[in-house]
């Protein structure tokens, strides 16, 4: 799984906080029962994010690690698609908490996430 220590970097002073609020990493299940970790490693002023997701075993997925960028929207951030092939969003109802939908071969998993670390 994903190293606690991943490099995280603090937002800028220049990063809306609706968007810093997506720093950090992000921990939780997929349909209950898939591990999952999201990194999100940098923030810009303009939405743009860099992240590292990690997974457990998920269905003929053995765990890993992947990088990969995207872009918040709203409250809403997204990724570009995985080098796996996952197609990943995260949408943050209230602070402290991700929804997140992970696409992947025709199947999607949801679950929520909670904040491991900023």
């Amino acid at each position: 799984m994903l190293d606690q220590t991943a490099a995280i970097v603090p937002p800028g002073k220049g990063v809306p906080a609706r968007y810093a609020a997506f720093s950090g990493i992000w921990a939780g299940q997929l349909d209950g029962m898939y591990d999952g970790k999201l990194a999100v490693l940098t923030v810009s002023s303009g939405g743009q994010v860099t992240v590292s997701y990690a997974w457990g075993d998920l269905a003929d997925n053995k765990p890993g690690v992947a990088d990969g960028s995207g872009r918040i929207v709203g409250n809403t951030l997204k990724l570009g698609r995985l080098p796996n092939g996952a197609d990943i969003t995260a949408t943050m109802p209230s602070p402290g908490t991700l929804n997140v939908t992970y696409a992947l071969a025709g199947q999607t998993y949801t679950g929520s996430f909670a904040r491991a670390s900023q």
